[in-house]
């Protein structure tokens, strides 16, 4: 099956750049995320698609990496991207170590195994993916008083509208999610020799 309705590039013909990356999660992961070779059909794009996942999902703060996966996981479920949802989901249940979690997040968080702090953060992630133009200060005041400061409500929105975009693109695009997420993070890994 096809990975994209657009060219695929040959990581032989990618800039170097862009090929260095690819290796390098390719040696992390054990294989390459569709994402990185669907995108790459743009290269200026995948380079600026690329710095601002990075600066939101990589960066230190008050959101754990599993919490910012929470968010990318309930979001692209209600954008209904098939892509984000699993690979994401995958992540999700590699960080927090739940198989059954990111299932969860994805249909219906407020039933999900998570803590109050996390409902209440999903909550917000859902108000910015669906009806932004109506957060108030009240919606400020809610993520407060279960701990969270501006600047984790400003990463909530971001992680929210940057993966607002990227649903839409791996939609539009067709992009297929890589067989290995569908198992990460479910089973098992066997122990490295």
């Amino acid at each position: 099956m096809p990975i994209s309705r657009y060219p695929v590039p040959e990581l032989r013909d990618l800039p170097e750049d862009l090929r260095a990356r690819i290796l390098e999660v390719q040696e992390k992961a054990g294989f390459v995320p569709n994402v990185f070779l669907a995108l790459a059909h743009r290269p200026a794009e995948w380079r600026a698609f690329f710095a601002y996942h990075d600066a939101l999902m990589l960066k230190d703060g008050g959101l754990s990496k599993g919490e910012r996966e929470m968010i990318v996981v309930a979001t692209s479920a209600r954008n209904q991207c098939l892509y984000c949802v699993v690979a994401h989901g995958a992540i999700l249940r590699v960080y927090e170590k739940q198989p059954l979690l990111a299932d969860q997040v994805a249909v219906n968080h407020g039933k999900a195994d998570i803590t109050p702090r996390q409902r209440a953060m999903l909550d917000f992630a859902l108000k910015v993916c669906s009806a932004s133009h109506a957060v108030a200060d009240a919606d400020f005041e809610a993520l407060q008083a279960h701990g969270f400061d501006a600047e984790d409500i400003w990463d909530i929105a971001a992680i929210t509208a940057f993966f607002g975009l990227s649903n839409r693109i791996a939609n539009v695009i067709g992009m297929r999610p890589n067989d290995e997420f569908f198992l990460m993070g479910r089973v098992p890994r066997p122990p490295k020799a």
